[in-house]
């Protein structure tokens, strides 16, 4: 099995690279500037997501290789605690976007052959602040991008399904990262193993699902 996962070299991304390489998983894992040290056991890929030359010539490299499973983990948060009166500036929307909804297509798109030929699975790590029926408000950029790759992965899960590739997303948890912050509920590794097991149970059954690392379903 070949596992490919998007912005690898830090977070919740280089966790479950650990998890899969720990498992003798082959893993293909991706950074825009740097990778991660050289001691974990996997084939370092640069890749811009914003750049759908990137992304292309990515999959040139990799000719040939077939992947059982592509997990989209790249994004980012530039807004969070903003200010409605004032914050919120149009090119945090547009490099927010490229990243978080953007980014995901091209890289989807650009990997499908790959992706046919290992009869592969593609998770997109979302967040439960994309879920619309849950809006308490604020982070407007960031809750936006989030709704609208779920929106993306279950189109792509009807549109796949004739190709038999299934596609869920997925909620990482609050997760003590950079981005999550110290007083995060959990750490890489509980949200690496809990997805992992929800990768792994994603089936044309449940393709198009929107699920906590922990297997609860999210509200659309």
């Amino acid at each position: 099995m070949t596992v490919l996962i998007s912005g690898a070299n830090r977070g919740i991304g280089l966790a479950l690279s650990q998890h899969y390489a720990s498992a003798g998983t082959a893993v293909i894992g991706t950074y825009r500037q740097a990778p991660a040290p050289a001691e974990i056991a996997i084939d370092w890929q640069q890749l811009d997501v914003t750049q759908t030359g990137s992304a292309q010539d990515l999959a040139k490299r990799l000719a040939g290789k077939p992947l059982e499973l592509l997990v989209c983990n790249a994004g980012v948060y530039h807004d969070r605690g903003e200010s409605l009166a004032n914050g919120f500036p149009a090119e945090d929307w547009a490099s927010t976007f490229a990243v978080n909804v953007t980014g995901v297509f091209v890289v989807i798109q650009s990997l499908l052959p790959h992706l046919r030929a290992g009869a592969g699975k593609i998770a997109i790590i979302s967040s439960g602040m994309g879920s619309t029926t849950r809006a308490p408000g604020g982070s407007y950029i960031y809750r936006a991008s989030k709704a609208a790759v779920v929106n993306l992965g279950r189109n792509l899960a009807s549109d796949l399904k004739r190709d038999k590739i299934a596609v869920g997303v997925y909620h990482p948890g609050w997760v003590r990262t950079d981005m999550g912050g110290a007083g995060a509920d959990i750490d890489t590794g509980q949200s690496a193993a809990g997805l992992a097991k929800r990768f792994s149970a994603l089936s044309l059954t449940t393709t198009g699902c929107f699920e906590s690392w922990d297997g609860q379903a999210i509200p659309f």
